[in-house]
């Protein structure tokens, strides 16, 4: 009888620990309710979070190593595969993205599914994220989600868009 209450109790904790955690995850990380999907989209959410912070803790490390500031220039998110240059300066990531760095933003933009997940770095400009979503929605894209995270005058926006 002991037992049973223990497995009870066990699922009970579980359940409570997966609705934490899929409300504290953007919805579009999981694609279906259950435990699997939950665990997976944190897990690529957490993936996405570390390299926010990779190039965080990069940028602040340049700044701190510079002796005299000077205008920070973007840098890129790290890639997970090794891309092939084309002579425009738009990279393939793989089969399902590009990437394009420029002296004004780094673009990067992965198929996930049926949405296409877009990131920007780039220096920080009042109403900027409302001229993109404006862009975006002029080439009849839906923007699903957005994420803004910033350091000083560097900014990074992620894009869900279908």
């Amino acid at each position: 009888m002991s037992h049973i209450a223990v497995e009870r109790n066990r699922r009970r904790q579980m359940n409570e620990h997966l609705k934490v955690l899929r409300s504290l995850t953007p919805c579009f990380y999981i694609k279906r309710g259950d435990q699997a999907s939950v665990i997976g989209g944190v897990i690529e959410f957490i993936k996405e979070l570390q390299q926010v912070l990779q190039a965080l803790e990069s940028k602040k490390q340049r700044k701190s190593l510079s002796p005299n500031p000077s205008p920070s220039t973007p840098r890129p998110l790290p890639l997970p595969a090794k891309p092939n240059h084309s002579p425009i300066g738009l990279e393939t990531v793989g089969d399902v993205g590009a990437c394009c760095n420029s002296s004004l933003a780094d673009v990067e933009a992965r198929i996930a599914g049926s949405n296409v997940v877009l990131k920007i770095v780039c220096g920080r400009i009042p109403g900027q994220i409302l001229k993109i979503i404006a862009v975006l929605e002029k080439f009849s894209f839906e923007v699903l989600h957005v994420n803004i995270s910033s350091m000083e005058d560097t900014v990074l926006y992620s894009f869900i868009i279908k």
